[in-house]
């Protein structure tokens, strides 16, 4: 499903206005999903609307009356006077035909529940004074809260607190998600997300174009690979995963069984000598062969059959290191860069992209987290308050001419043409030891069988959280391989694929 920036869902409204539809309508459908939503979470009891001076607040007047004449009881706290609201907020609060009480904490009561009108998607400056204060009351209220479109103080785009920030039980938003809604810390705030249809026509996509979408199996069913019937393993790809020394050889040994159960099929460990016994006693369906110098790889890669390769995973920091990359790339190998293949150019970033872009290959990977991000982009910081992940990793792929997939609770996968995908569906489980050496094989694995670059390492993102689930809580890395064939299933099932 597409993902809107607080821009883009702007352009939605205005196209559907201009085709006819009243903004006041799009208002009123809004706030009456809000009180559908209000009687889900609050069978009984009074209910507080906190309303803003904006549309959020006007869908929250909405709300309110709907729900008064559902007969609830409800009171609406206003940030700003009655009088001084205008356009669609000012008609919707029309629509209230009771008093409104004063902004400030004690107006809250002890309510069934409070719903959070306050600020909505385009909060772009910190929120200071009174309004900080009324959300830190309603945290402290005990009361559920469902938040209209967003929590108030979170950046829609960015998902940033600005400041302080509402922790909502549930959210209602309209349309399509923002990425606030997927972004950490905005997703920590919202609870369950209900998108809404509030009548904006599913057209208006065609004009807005949006690049963002929440990584999940819609957005890459069509590139999903699946088996032929008349199929063989050569034509399922043979993917390399490069060995570092004797004593850490193990990240290798994960990615490669990553990139088998992704469905290579092959795959091969190119291992230094001094490593070779290691690997061969550990490994079975796994080949290992091995591999010492640049050149030695060299000669290894003109074999066509090997089709991508995963670097990095125990690979070592250093010369070696950079020189088997800058191989794989001369080779066009199908290449996914990961952990020390990364750190090995902190140095020299640019002598990585610009053989990127020497390589022609447009199927390259980069699979920084936070602690690796910066030391290839430093200029590109995450340190920076003002920049999302997911602008950075836009950033970033267009800087390295490569898909950037920058790891996290919210991995983005962004493409250097600007598209790019959310996940929200790993478990925090999956932080263990070893669980992006498997997230680097099951990558290859998906490349080796053909499938592009960025749609592979959104595919990958997604199984590698779905066999977290599917694991549960006391995941090590060396399970993750062993439960993909669930996910598998489930994602045939999904598609209606027989097996």
């Amino acid at each position: 499903m597409e993902v809107l920036t607080t821009s883009e869902m702007e352009r939605a409204d205005h196209l559907t206005i201009a085709a006819g539809k009243p903004g006041f309508a799009l208002m009123l459908s809004a706030g009456q999903a809000v009180a559908e939503a209000a009687m889900d979470l609050a069978e009984e009891g009074p209910i507080v609307v906190v309303a803003g001076r904006g549309n959020n607040g006007g869908d929250g007047f909405v709300a309110a009356a709907e729900l008064a004449a559902r007969g609830r009881e409800v009171s609406v706290v206003l940030l700003c006077e009655r009088d001084s609201l205008q356009g669609d907020a000012a008609s919707a609060a029309r629509g209230w035909k009771y008093p409104v009480l004063p902004f400030n904490p004690q107006a809250l009561g002890k309510p069934a529940l409070i719903i959070d009108a306050l600020f909505g998607a385009g909060l772009n400056r910190p929120i200071k004074g009174e309004p900080q204060e009324m959300i830190e009351a309603i945290n402290a209220n005990g009361a559920p809260v469902l938040a209209v479109d967003l929590p108030s103080g979170i950046n829609g785009t960015t998902g940033l607190v600005m400041g302080a920030a509402v922790r909502a039980t549930e959210t209602v938003t309209f349309f399509r998600r923002k990425p606030a809604h997927l972004l950490l810390p905005g997703r920590m705030h919202c609870g369950r997300v209900h998108v809404a249809d509030i009548g904006i026509a599913r057209s208006v996509l065609d004009e807005i174009k949006p690049q963002t979408s929440e990584n999940a199996p819609d957005t890459w069913q069509a590139s999903f690979p699946v088996p032929r019937m008349d199929g063989h393993k050569y034509a399922r790809g043979h993917a390399v995963v490069v060995s570092g020394e004797m004593a850490s050889t193990g990240a290798a040994r994960l990615a490669a069984r990553g990139a088998l159960r992704a469905g290579a099929g092959l795959v091969t460990v190119a291992s230094p000598r001094e490593a070779l016994a290691v690997n061969a006693a550990v490994l079975t369906a796994v080949m290992v062969r091995p591999v010492d110098t640049p050149m030695e790889f060299a000669e290894f890669l003109h074999d066509r059959r090997f089709n991508a390769c995963v670097i990095g995973p125990g690979a070592g920091i250093g010369e070696r290191t950079r020189d088997f990359v800058h191989t794989a790339l001369s080779a066009q190998k199908h290449l996914v860069l990961d952990a020390d293949a990364l750190t090995s150019f902190a140095e020299a970033p640019d002598r990585l992209f610009e053989s990127i872009r020497t390589s022609a290959d447009t199927h390259v990977v980069l699979t920084p987290h936070e602690g690796e991000f910066p030391r290839l982009f430093s200029d590109i910081s995450n340190k920076n308050p003002g920049r999302s992940k997911l602008e950075r990793a836009r950033d970033a792929a267009q800087r390295a001419g490569a898909v950037v997939l920058l790891k996290g609770a919210d991995t983005v996968v962004a493409a250097p043409g600007g598209r790019a995908t959310i996940a929200a569906n790993a478990p925090p489980w999956l932080a263990t030891a070893g669980a992006g050496d498997v997230l680097a094989g099951i990558i290859a694995g998906l490349l080796a069988q053909g499938v592009p670059a960025f749609e592979a390492a959104s595919i990958g993102v997604w199984m590698h959280g779905e066999a977290a689930r599917e694991a549960g809580p006391g995941l090590i890395a060396e399970d993750l391989p062993e439960v993909m064939p669930a996910v598998f299933r489930r994602l045939y099932d999904q598609f209606g694929i027989e097996y």
